[in-house]
């Protein structure tokens, strides 16, 4: 009896402490999973990650990086002095052109090209901020949508944006060689560039996208490119509303000019400015008259009714007082010509 019963007594104890291995699986196959979610996972065993694990943490695409990319660009001086020069002078140019005068031949220096650049840029670079601050938000939406959807929903979008982009290429291609031949349309010049730059920034951002999310390497060349169409059709486009905005500032000018100083201008010889509203008179030889033997005087022809529209390089830029169809500049050099200018006040004084 005592040989039956020390057996029995040696082989309870072992099954009395289970280890805790044993414990861990006893409690998981009974439905209780405390102690594995509270505690690192068991050596060997398999996790599988959720859906959101397997999505990247910003969908988004590299957006803020490439957004980082572009800032980078117009970030140094040097290049901000450049595009302020080439928009005034292209603004400039469209001004003088309206009175048939060009912009070259005048002399204006690249300050002075700068100075006048602003006024061209104000509803460009406030169209770009807001566009700005819209793709921003519009992606921070967009990533948060595309973390809530499976992978087939995340392609679909994807390929919307993408495809839409391409639709806006293919359009702003066709608007370029198009637009040549209709010479009347001149909002074609603006809508080229539009249609090129947006389709490739929507198909750049849909291709970054895509990158992040396959985790892939590829497809940077693309991308870059893609935004440097975007770049460049955004400049094309800067360019062109600055011409209409140097066009509608010449046109406001000669609507009322006015506003410019009145020129009398004394002149050896007879001139012909082919517009009536510029009047002359002889002058009277009165060396003469008082010793016929002196010298006769140098200047001849005094003319009334022209402004001064620019002066550089030597020579006077001038129009007359009501600019028609038919109208034109004069330039006459400094050297040859006596010139009295007449400045006048505003037409709408403060009252005191």
């Amino acid at each position: 009896m005592m040989a039956a019963h020390t057996p029995a007594a040696a082989s309870s104890e072992p099954a009395a402490a289970p280890s805790e291995p044993a414990a861990a699986t006893a409690a998981d196959a009974a439905g209780h999973g405390t102690s594995a979610l509270a505690g690192p996972p068991a050596p060997g065993a398999s996790s599988v990650p959720t859906a959101e694990e397997r999505l990247p943490v910003d969908p988004g695409l590299g957006f803020e990086k490439w957004m980082g990319f572009l800032s980078s660009f117009v970030a140094p001086l040097t290049l901000v002095t450049a595009l302020l020069f080439y928009f005034g002078y292209v603004s400039t140019r469209e001004f003088f052109r309206y009175f048939g005068v060009d912009v070259d031949i005048i002399g204006l220096s690249s300050q002075e090209f700068v100075m006048r650049s602003p006024g061209a840029l104000f509803i460009p670079v406030m169209v770009l901020t807001l566009l700005a601050a819209a793709a921003i938000l519009g992606h921070r939406v967009l990533r948060r949508r595309l973390l809530a959807q499976k992978r087939p929903a995340q392609r679909r979008v994807i390929g919307l944006l993408a495809w839409t982009g391409i639709g806006f290429i293919l359009a702003g291609l066709v608007l370029a060689f198009l637009v040549p031949f209709l010479p009347g349309w001149t909002y074609g010049q603006l809508l080229t560039p539009l249609f090129l730059a947006i389709g490739a920034g929507l198909a750049a951002y849909a291709s970054a996208t895509v990158r992040a999310l396959d985790r892939s390497s590829g497809g940077r060349g693309v991308v870059v490119l893609l935004v440097l169409v975007m770049i460049a059709g955004t400049f094309w486009s800067t360019a062109t509303i600055a011409q209409w905005w140097g066009l509608g500032q010449a046109r406001s000018l000669a609507a009322d000019l006015t506003t410019l100083p009145a020129v009398v201008l004394d002149t050896p010889e007879r001139l012909y400015p082919g517009n009536d509203a510029i009047t002359f008179q002889q002058l009277e030889d009165e060396a003469s008259v008082e010793d016929p033997a002196a010298a006769p005087q140098t200047f001849a022809y005094r003319y009334f009714g022209l402004r001064l529209l620019a002066q550089g390089g030597g020579r006077l830029y001038l129009v007359p007082d009501a600019w028609s169809p038919d109208a034109s500049t004069l330039v006459v050099p400094y050297d040859d010509v006596r010139v009295r200018f007449r400045f006048v006040p505003d037409a709408d004084p403060p009252v005191p």
